[in-house]
């Protein structure tokens, strides 16, 4: 088992060559800003409050665990 990490090309890192890449499964992600990340899981979160039937005043709290948890994220 093989596993492996890097970063873009660029400053010393070459590309992958095609002949090693099909020995591999690639996984990329991008890097969302604070408001992307904030909009994302505040959806999510407002919905499994609702879908739940979670108290209102546990419900109210969505955007403070959001804060929260971008907080601890970081």
């Amino acid at each position: 088992m093989l596993i492996c990490a890097m970063g873009p090309p660029g400053g010393g890192k070459s590309k992958i060559t095609p002949r090693m890449q099909r020995h591999l499964n690639v996984v990329a992600f991008a890097f969302f800003d604070d408001n992307t990340m904030k909009s994302i899981f505040g959806s999510i979160l407002k919905w499994f409050f609702r879908t739940g039937e979670f108290a209102s005043e546990i419900a109210n709290l969505d955007s403070k665990i959001v804060e929260a948890s971008l907080s601890i994220y970081k």
